[in-house]
């Protein structure tokens, strides 16, 4: 299958030609390992995907990792299972209804072959437990099952025991025991008797909602995010962090709350929230005036007092009408190593030293050549769309979405010039986009906003040709391997480098 240089499309999941409103993926999230997939979306469904191609070679993934030789293959999957997350349900008190749409999943620990996950949507998070179940099936019976009722029936806590005798290994002396006016021996007498034997065993998955956090949140819940210490998870609202114990569903902690006494005096609200991949007192939440807040629960029971900020000073004499609303950031997420922060707002990509709070490391320019369209994306509202992002596992590339279902890869090395521009469709060669020859804004000398590649389709600087309402918003990259998966209207697309 052709691509785009660097990324080639390993798998498509989902047919836009026959796409409905309930059908639009609106979350995506890999398992730590790797080894599974899940999607949520706008019907409250959650869709499980899992790893096949380790399979082929033998082995768990360990001893494969263990082999002197590499194993030059994409990551493959395939559909595992489905289930109903959310339903619509309805607010009597404040006469609001409230969507089935999954707004974010996030994996837990799995524990015993068995798989869970959090999925909210914007009120209520549920704890599920995806697990394998056998069913056996019982064949080679000596008896014909029509004269099964005449050998007696079976005795029950109810009914009275009978007063003969037993051997030591449960058998009856009486011989007499048991057996109906119409029993009679198979064809070889009693000898050729024998148990029955358990065949056609058949693996079903079972879906099983295990806990409901409920009734915390006055607004839309927009994160949940997993602790590392496997106990403790935290959700994110417009104005409030709730922290949880997976084990305790009727009790949480407020631990940041940014509601004035005075509605009026709102300035700001909380737009994403992570925990530190490693340490469990650590979280990060950005907010809609790009800025993002480093927190250490060890402080003080609730946290309105950040440890550090980051925020990027605003250049002079470059303040508009749409300054505020473009430097609103989205979505946020921590490096594997929790070295590094990656802001999306609605013109860039912003990476974030956590040990340097002047300023970004790097500014990788995604939608630079949308600023004098602002006013037509203002009217449309499709300046207020939520673009999600990534990083690698390895943490040498960075990712995020955008329109005409395009999503831009970026280096961040220092010194690197990376940038690759796909289009999530069947045919990833059907569009190349031009983005602008104007310098990025970015700390130093980096400048990141441009696409390796001719351009062909003969779109302007100003976007003219891209489709606003198809966009990218969520991706997630593989932790191990360099692997995207990101979601496009109705339909999953894996790329491989």
């Amino acid at each position: 299958m052709q691509s785009l240089p660097g990324f080639l499309q390993a798998r498509k999941f989902g047919d836009l030609s026959n796409l409905l409103q309930f059908d639009i993926i609106s979350a995506i999230e890999f398992d730590r390992t790797g080894d599974h997939l899940a999607t949520g979306d706008r019907g409250g469904r959650v869709v499980l995907f899992e790893r096949t191609d380790t399979r082929d070679h033998g082995g768990n993934r360990r001893d494969l990792e263990r082999m002197d030789f590499p194993i030059n293959r994409h990551p493959e999957f395939r559909y595992k299972t489905e289930f109903q997350s959310h339903e619509p349900e309805f607010d009597y008190l404040k006469s609001l209804e409230i969507e089935e749409k999954i707004n974010k999943i996030k994996w837990c620990q799995s524990a015993n072959g068995a798989l869970f996950l959090l999925s909210t949507n914007d009120k209520t998070i549920k704890f599920w437990k995806v697990q394998e179940k056998k069913v056996k099936k019982i064949c080679d019976m000596n008896v014909d099952p029509a004269k099964a009722a005449g050998n007696g029936p079976l005795a029950g806590p109810g009914m009275s025991t009978s007063s003969k005798t037993y051997t030591a290994n449960g058998g009856c002396l009486d011989k007499t025991l048991g057996l109906g006016n119409d029993f009679s021996f198979p064809p070889g007498g009693a000898p050729s008797l024998h148990l029955p034997v358990m065949t056609s065993i058949e693996t079903s998955l079972v879906p099983r909602c295990r806990r409901i956090y409920a009734h915390a949140h006055d607004y839309h819940i927009n994160s949940i995010s997993n602790n590392s210490d496997g106990e403790t998870f935290i959700s994110a609202d417009d104005l409030r962090i709730n922290l949880w114990n997976l084990e305790i569903s009727n009790q949480s902690f407020n631990i940041v709350d940014v509601k004035p006494a005075n509605m009026e005096d709102l300035t700001e609200v909380i737009t994403s929230a992570e925990f530190h991949p490693s340490h469990c007192n650590i979280l990060a939440y950005s907010s809609s005036r790009g800025s993002v807040r480093l927190v250490d629960m060890r402080q003080s029971a609730l946290c309105d007092s950040h440890t550090k900020l980051f925020e990027e000073q605003e250049v002079p004499g470059s303040r508009s009408f749409f300054t505020e609303i473009i430097a609103s950031i989205s979505d946020i997420k921590f490096a594997k190593d929790g070295r590094y922060i990656l802001s999306r707002d609605y013109m860039t990509l912003k990476l974030w030293d956590i040990n340097m709070d002047s300023g970004p490391v790097s500014t990788f320019q995604v939608h630079e050549y949308l600023r004098p369209k602002l006013c037509d994306l203002y009217e449309n509202d499709s300046i207020f769309d939520k673009f999600e992002c990534c990083l690698s596992g390895d943490g040498l590339r960075v990712a995020t979405g955008s329109y005409s279902n395009l999503f831009r890869v970026f280096g961040c090395t220092d010194g690197s010039t990376e940038a690759t521009t796909l289009e999530a469709s069947k045919n990833p060669m059907r569009r190349q986009v031009q983005t602008p020859t104007r310098p990025s804004r970015s700390l130093g000398t980096l400048s990141r906003g441009f696409r390796r590649g001719a351009d062909t389709s003969g779109a302007d600087t100003n976007g003219n040709a891209f489709d606003f309402t198809s966009k990218l918003l969520h991706l997630a990259w593989h932790p191990t391997e360099n692997s995207l998966a990101c979601a496009a209207s109705n339909s999953l697309y894996m790329y491989y480098a």
